[in-house]
């Protein structure tokens, strides 16, 4: 029996994020890469603490990318986050670059050779998902989680609230009523502040970001507004908590709404199936709701290293689909190459456009004109809604 009255909470951290630093820093690493050569290969790892910062990883590209370019571009990355902490600063950092060549091995089963397609760079599951419960057809709780954080980062950079910190994190749980969204429970709001702000001139600083994001009427009570629960959040950043690439995958999908595969996306070139393929499935969740065939969809795909097809498409619409599945999921295979190479084509991914997606959430974002965010077009629920009639 499906629950209909219930509560359920989502987190997002922000840019300032330990863990989000590094995403920024490892997916600016894969568009320096993607700028020069569209199809090079780049699998890069980020680790920072009390300034130093760590690059790791594989590539396959221009040799006029080196240490140094690299580190210009982590530097870059640090400063436009806006660290320039006695802790963590942008110039005084220590960065050191471990970034060697792509293994032999790996190329040989995901390159194209002879009659044999690019093959997915490894083996995985990956989910897509897209339900009725915000106008971007995102989970509601991740989705006001995001838009917090964004709000409160585009006053501090523009000057508007000079006192907080890059450094935050917000909790939002919903109550839903007969399996819809209708109020906030609770609020949680941590963010790093200067010393000379007090908890209630904080809590006062993040009230109007959090009321003018959620709809009229949505706001919690004063009890269940929490903002900086510890009482000081001076000390942030990496020198607060170090960061790693890719520790934050439930932020970056759905919240914890939908399944996740496990594998991480900053940091990898679109060959990498961890990356793609979960941005196609969003992509075909999408637009079965788009076209109005589900109210929820959660799409499924699997894949082998080496191998260019998938070995399974799994579609669930929760009982809410207006077709039969198993036609629905020979539908979508139609509509869509989903090989590697056909993932990459369709959408548009062999392009410099993921630093953007580090923070925030990769899904329910507007598609941009360069072709960032391209999985989130609607570009085929026509075709879907002609060929199931």
């Amino acid at each position: 029996m499906t629950l209909a009255n219930y509560l359920f909470t989502s987190e997002s951290v922000s840019e300032g994020h330990p863990d989000k630093v590094c995403d920024r820093i490892s997916d600016a690493v894969v568009d320096t890469y993607l700028t020069q050569e569209p199809h090079a290969r780049v699998a890069c790892e980020t680790m920072v603490t009390t300034n130093r910062i760590v690059l790791a990883g594989e590539v396959r590209g221009p040799a006029s990318i080196t240490a140094d370019t690299l580190e210009d571009v982590t530097r870059n990355c640090v400063r436009e986050i806006g660290y320039e902490q006695d802790g963590f600063h942008w110039a005084k950092a220590h960065v050191d670059i471990y970034v060697h060549a792509q293994s032999t091995d790996i190329a040989m089963g995901v390159d194209a050779a002879g009659n044999k397609d690019d093959g997915a760079g490894d083996q995985g599951i990956m989910f897509g998902y897209a339900c009725r419960e915000t106008e971007a057809l995102m989970p509601a709780p991740i989705y006001y989680s995001h838009a917090i954080l964004h709000s409160l980062a585009e006053a501090r950079h523009s000057g508007a609230a000079p006192g907080l910190g890059p450094d935050s994190k917000s909790q939002v749980t919903l109550q839903y009523e007969s399996g819809q969204p209708v109020r906030a429970a609770s609020i949680v709001v941590s963010t790093q502040h200067s010393a000379t702000l007090k908890q209630d001139d904080v809590r006062e600083l993040v009230r109007p970001h959090v009321v003018n994001v959620l709809p009229d009427g949505w706001m919690c009570d004063e009890d269940n507004f929490y903002v900086n629960p510890t009482g000081r959040f001076v000390i942030g950043g990496p020198h607060g908590d170090a960061g790693l690439t890719g520790r934050k995958i439930i932020v970056d999908t759905y919240g914890g709404a939908a399944p996740h595969g496990g594998g991480a996306f900053s940091g990898k070139d679109p060959s990498k199936v961890d990356r793609s393929a979960a941005y196609a499935a969003r992509y075909l969740a999408k637009n079965v709701v788009a076209a109005g065939l589900a109210e929820r969809c959660t799409i499924q795909l699997a894949y082998a290293i080496g191998v260019s097809h998938p070995l399974s498409v799994y579609v669930d619409n929760h009982g809410t689909g207006e077709v039969d599945e198993a036609r629905l999921a020979a539908a979508l295979v139609d509509a869509m190459d989903l090989s590697p190479r056909g993932i990459r084509e369709h959408l548009g991914l062999n392009k410099p456009i993921y630093a953007r997606t580090a923070a925030y959430g990769h899904f329910g974002r507007e598609p941009e004109p360069d072709g960032g965010f391209s999985w989130e077009r609607a570009t085929l629920a026509d075709d879907l809604r002609s060929a199931l009639g």
